[in-house]
């Protein structure tokens, strides 16, 4: 087993701050679609700027940890606001190519990964091997690895959050540990779930350790997350704002388990819209959750925590189904799944469920229903415009995200920071 160092710890001056959340269907119909994620980033040159107009939203706007969540689908589109000049959207698509993302994500990897290691150390030495094993940090039987424990994307956001709001990025280290063991604790359960033996290029923690040991495993974690977050400044406010998110992601999975049982045709298939409001659920929370309880660690207003969230909300729809496509078409050398995987599991993912709404439906589902070949089932999709659709979906989600961003003033490096790191995670094939 490898030795945990000593946590870092945040600053106890934190100011606590309201933890409301608004899901992503709050922003998803007030912008217009754009037409490639770049143009979106550079639509909003003035978001950043802590002189921005400040939000429209009220305290009162604000969900309760009792009230159920909107669906990503709820709200009606209304007139699009006009882009800013050609000029404008150039010259701040080059200043985000100025921010790398990869080295943002490793600045805040290094902020956190000492707390989530000594984290994890604290808990019982077989099961902090299983948790050391997931993420990355050992082999079976506790022999250090140098293999690759995920991006970090979660961890980010929590430190993001806080500096977005003039906040030292330490005040967030507990958010992002919390949100990371959450995180780790929902994919070792989601791999029993869904029967997935392999993840990373590696036998999953069940297919190592066994169901029984995984499970106990993830347990751990989410106990572990609760209590780091409790300890923080502002613990209360932070722990409701986590478990409104945690009930978002058990009704996201549960969705998506249901999914399918549903038939591919007819009334009871499944729409676009739902899958919108699954993902919103099963991948957004967690996202949201992340930059909110930067923003609340740092002591920001109730309407900036809930921007911060409705942004990660959108993106976490946006990274779902970039998810898709690559699980479809994507590189098995970049996605470390093999090509066409999710059509041989005949899963009801987007770019699916987008061309099954075509004039092709019919021949479509018998392709599904039938022992047809992955390459012909995804030949059909992307002749019926579900490839098209996905990425529109993914660049709408992209615009959202950015219009959230832009509804409340933000530190302007910090900002950009966002941005970038946005372009990059819906960009992740490239």
């Amino acid at each position: 087993m490898t030795a945990f160092p000593s946590p870092v710890r945040a600053p106890h001056d934190a100011r606590e701050a309201a933890s409301p959340t608004h899901s992503a269907s709050d922003t998803r119909q007030t912008v217009s679609p754009p037409h490639t994620a770049t143009d979106t980033d550079s639509s909003r040159t003035t978001s950043a700027s802590p002189q921005a107009a400040p939000s429209t939203h009220s305290a009162s706007d604000a969900h309760q940890a009792t009230s159920p969540p909107h669906t990503a689908s709820d709200t009606p589109r209304p007139a699009s606001p006009p882009q800013a000049p050609a000029d404008v959207r150039r010259a701040t698509a080059s200043a985000h190519a100025s921010v790398d993302a990869r080295q943002v994500l490793g600045r805040c990897r290094a902020l956190v990964q000492p707390a989530l290691r000594e984290a994890v150390g604290r808990t019982h030495s077989w099961v902090g091997e299983m948790a050391a094993y997931s993420f990355g940090w050992c082999e079976v039987g506790g022999a250090p690895t140098t293999g690759s424990g995920g991006k970090g994307v979660r961890q980010a956001l929590a430190v993001l959050g806080a500096e977005a709001v003039g906040a030292s990025g330490g005040v967030a280290v507990p958010g992002a540990v919390a949100v990371e063991l959450v995180h780790a604790f929902s994919l070792l359960h989601d791999d029993i779930m869904d029967g997935d033996t392999d993840r990373r290029r590696r036998p999953t923690v069940w297919k190592a350790y066994g169901t029984g040991p995984a499970v106990l495993a993830g347990d751990a974690l989410f106990a572990l997350a609760v209590e780091t977050l409790a300890a923080a400044p502002a613990g209360p406010r932070a722990v409701r704002q986590l478990s409104v998110a945690l009930q978002d992601l058990v009704r996201g999975q549960a969705d998506d388990l249901l999914f399918a049982t549903r038939p591919w045709t007819g009334p009871e298939r499944v729409r676009p819209d739902e899958y919108r409001a699954m993902a919103e659920h099963k991948t957004g929370a967690l996202l949201g959750c992340a930059a909110a309880l930067g923003a609340l660690l740092g002591g920001a207003p109730p309407a900036t925590v809930c921007a911060l969230d409705r942004a990660g909300r959108h993106l976490g729809v946006a990274f779902q189904v970039v998810d898709d496509l690559l699980g479809i078409w994507g590189d098995p050398a970049v996605t470390g799944k093999p090509v066409f995987g999710d059509l041989r599991e005949r899963k009801k993912t987007f770019p699916v469920l987008a061309a099954l709404d075509s004039p092709a439906a019919g021949r479509l589902r018998a392709l599904l229903e039938s022992d047809a070949g992955p390459g012909e089932v995804a030949a059909l999709i992307e002749e019926s415009g579900g490839r098209s659709a996905a990425l529109a979906e993914a660049r709408r989600q992209v615009t959202a995200a950015q219009a959230a961003l832009a509804d409340v003033p933000l530190e302007a490096e910090t900002a950009e920071a966002l941005r970038s790191l946005i372009d990059f995670l819906v960009r992740r094939d490239q």
